[in-house]
Order: structure tokens, then sequence, then C-alpha cells
């Protein structure tokens, strides 16, 4: 059963001859218990997605289903059952670690009680048990990260909404909160979450979408959705030697000074590379950014 469903969303903003599509036809849902991904460049409208979908703005049309609820009539009921981890932590500085959970928790209407009784497993969930007296300032960005994790899970929710939740962390920081999420779908939570990396993606995801210009362009498991082998070409003669890479593999890039080749057979490829001087290659396997660059391309996005 589906937890989120979105059929033929569209969104526009602007006016009138100067209207833009943001979304356009964007349809996918979520099942019980997975992490689904949406993937996309800077202004593809994943975070317009998300809003849709927590009804802080509405469709100009398609329907939208989220816990059972009607998005965005009953947005409101909707929410009491989800968690959200924005973009930009939003805690407040004048209240310690936990006061800022019994403050959030009392939003949904919770007793303090009942938040209180939460607390000690939010600290330990977040790993945050030792800073519970500690106000915002007191915290580095990974401990501000965890608790706005914490925070979003105040209410117990069914699903949560995730926007770019390891941004701007350290890479140590980054693992700890895959581990939360981990923990979070083994204990049969959804969440929907965007990012902008794509080993997260690959590790977090069981399904996952990627999203550019407004439209739904690919959607699959991360291993279904990458299928060949990558061999990168450098060097000064790699732009010359571009030509034999077209005839031999399925795909060619150029990028500056690196030719990518992508292909299901390497083969060909390097017994030419082999024979060819002052070249330097790389043969691995095809990952998430290759399929990304592939649908989005390698130009830069503001």
């Amino acid at each position: 059963m589906s937890i989120l469903r979105v059929q033929d969303l569209h969104k526009s903003y602007g006016k009138d001859a100067e209207r833009r599509p943001v979304i356009n036809g964007v349809s996918f849902e979520l099942r019980r218990g997975e992490c689904y991904g949406l993937l996309g460049p800077n202004g593809a409208g994943k975070t317009t997605t998300l809003k849709l979908c927590l009804g802080l703005t509405a469709p100009d049309s398609g329907s939208i289903t989220l816990v059972g609820r009607d998005i965005p009539d009953e947005a409101r009921q909707a929410r009491a059952r989800i968690g959200v981890v924005p973009q930009i932590d939003s805690l407040d500085p004048d209240f310690s670690v936990e006061e800022n959970l019994i403050v959030y928790g009392r939003y949904f209407g919770m007793r303090r009680a009942d938040i209180v009784a939460r607390l000690d497993w939010l600290l330990e969930f977040s790993n945050l048990t030792a800073k519970r007296k500690a106000y915002i300032g007191e915290l580095s960005g990974g401990m501000k990260r965890r608790l706005t994790l914490a925070r979003a899970l105040v209410n117990d929710p069914d699903i949560i909404f995730m926007d770019e939740p390891t941004t701007g962390l350290d890479p140590q920081a980054r693992h700890m909160i895959w581990e939360r999420l981990k923990a979070l779908l083994s204990a049969g939570k959804t969440i929907l979450l965007t990012t902008h990396f794509m080993d997260e993606a690959e590790r977090l995801c069981d399904r996952l979408a990627v999203i550019d210009h407004g439209k739904l362009i690919a959607e699959g498991a991360p291993r279904d959705l990458i299928e060949s082998q990558v061999v990168e070409v450098y060097g000064d003669g790699a732009a010359a030697w571009a030509p034999n890479g077209k005839t031999l593999a399925e795909r060619v890039e150029i990028s500056g000074e690196t030719v990518f080749c992508y292909t299901n057979r390497a083969e060909p490829l390097l017994h030419d590379l082999s024979a060819a001087d002052g070249l330097r290659y790389l043969h691995r396997p095809a990952n998430l950014e290759d399929l990304f660059l592939k649908l989005t391309g390698r130009e830069m996005r503001d």
C-alpha cells in the first residue's frame, strides 16, 4: 500500500505570458517502509515537489494523497503524521537541546508528558544525550543536523521528508546520519529523500527518480538504472583519440581533457588503448553519478 501517491502534478510560477512550468506532469508513489530518492540538478523542481507534497503550496493540476489524506485540502491532518528535515536547520537558539524537542512536539498538540517520555530515546538515537542541556550555539554542525533529525521524529511520524539532510557535513557526520536513517528504515519508517550526493542515494534508496526541468526522466532501483562500464581516457592526446572511442563504445562524452566511454563490453576499448602512446585511462564500473550526468548533462546550473 502506498503512503504517498503523486499523479500528473503540474505547477507554474509567474503571470500570464511569463508563467513558466516548474513541475510538469510528475507522477510517483512511495511504498511503506522504503527510502525513495529524488535526484536532480539545482532548479530541477525537487524542493517544489516536496512543498507540493506537504501542502505548503497548491498544484495547478494533478493529485496528491499523503498518509490517506488529500493534499492540500487535508494537509494539516496529514502533517500530524509526518516529519520534515529541511535543507537549513531552523533550531531555536534561545532553547536548549531538550527544550527544542519539547517545544516542537507541542506544535503537534502533543502533551508535554508524552514528549518527555520520548526524550531519552530521541537523544540516544541522535547521540546527543550528553548535550541535553546544551544550547544551540554550543553544538557543531553535525550535532545540529542530528538534532533536526531527532526533532522530525518527535511525533513518531509514518513518513519523513528529508531535503538534502547531509549537505555541509564532514564525512564522519554524514556516515552517522546514514546509520541513523538505516535504523529508521529497519524500524519500518518511510523516507522521501532529496540529495546531491550520489553515494548517499546509492547507499540509502530502494528506488529513486531523476527529475530535470520539472519532468521525471528516470525511475527505478539504483542498480537497475546503472548498467554499463566506464573507461575514462586522460592526457593531451585524449581528444584526438576520441573518434576511436566513438567506434568502440555505445556512448562517448568529452569534458575538458577527459573522454568518457560508456560500454557494456570494455575489452575492445582497452585493447585499442593499450596500443596508444601517451594516454592514461581508468576502467571502472558505472555509478549513479554517471547516470545522473548522462540524463541531466555536465553543464553547471545556478
